[in-house]
């Protein structure tokens, strides 16, 4: 009984309960205020600067919950700050990539160069893009990894937005011989893009002549297509390809070799022999005889 009435008669008994009841207050009240502001935000701005004003507006209100906890509890607010700010200046000296990445993070906000579900290339890392915070972007690859990317990194290196544009180019690389005729090669890559659901007619595609090669004429083969499918048409357009060629008779190039004895000299004659079927009176010799001629 009495050391029941010596934890009531604490002093800072009440002070520490209305400090607790200030923290879980403090909770509830930013998650419903981060909530609320992030439906309401999201019908001005993108789910990017939604999602990051929501974060910093949850914190922003947690503190202001623990500030006053503290304050219930006798500690000063200024000499609080005072220390904050001694402690801030020496974790900035001590983690000067944190900053760095602060600051980055910052230009990234504002250049706004990709959102949340964008599909982005980072250096040979392809992925979505799941969280943009203030130190590091996370990524989800294509075979399901999970990659943290430094904000630091990102303003340096180069980022290729993938799913930027509601459409996409894909070039294909067709190599044909030098015997094909070059209208037929074209009648026929255009009739696979047509043929073809997933390639869109507009913007038409487009065929270029790259140049010569050891033993082909270099062409690209240039297909627009929906960045959700394009995908698909990659995959579907090279069967296409290789089913209309084989229609229409036209091979693709193996490479040609001429082989040279020395300077001046004519390449070395190359004949070819079929071969004969063995008659009843050539008899297959048998690696198990044993017996040898006289």
């Amino acid at each position: 009984m009495n050391t029941i009435l010596a934890i009531v008669e604490y002093p800072l008994l009440f002070p520490i309960v209305q400090a607790a009841l200030l923290v879980t207050a403090g909770l509830i009240v930013a998650a419903l205020v981060a909530r609320t502001a992030f439906k309401v935000m999201l019908r001005y701005l993108g789910i990017h600067h939604s999602t990051l004003f929501k974060r910093l507006l949850y914190w922003l209100v947690l503190s202001l919950f623990l500030a006053s906890a503290l304050r219930q509890m006798g500690f000063s607010l200024g000499v609080l700050l005072g220390a904050a700010g001694v402690l801030s200046v020496a974790i900035g000296f001590a983690s000067q990539t944190s900053a760095s990445n602060l600051i980055s993070g910052l230009f990234l906000v504002g250049e706004k160069p990709f959102e949340l579900g964008d599909y982005i290339k980072v250096g040979e890392t392809i992925g979505e893009v799941l969280s943009i915070d203030l130190l590091s972007v996370k990524l989800r690859t294509l075979d399901n990894l999970y990659v943290r990317i430094p904000n630091e990194s990102l303003i340096k290196t180069e980022v290729t937005n993938l799913t930027r544009f509601p459409i996409r180019r894909f070039d294909m690389q067709v190599r044909v011989g030098y015997q094909e005729d070059i209208a037929k090669v074209r009648e026929v890559l255009l009739s696979v893009a047509d043929g073809n659901p997933l390639a869109l007619d507009d913007p038409t595609p487009l065929i270029l002549l790259n140049g010569f090669g050891e033993s082909s004429l270099n062409i690209q083969f240039s297909v627009w297509a929906k960045r959700e499918s394009y995908r698909d048409l990659r995959n579907s357009l090279y069967e296409d390809v290789k089913n209309g060629f084989d229609a229409a008779g036209i091979e693709f190039p193996l490479p040609n070799r001429t082989l040279h004895a020395g300077r001046g000299s004519a390449p070395f004659p190359v004949q070819t022999v079929p071969m004969t079927q063995p008659t009843e009176s050539t008899p297959i010799p048998n690696e198990n005889d044993t017996e040898k001629p006289h």
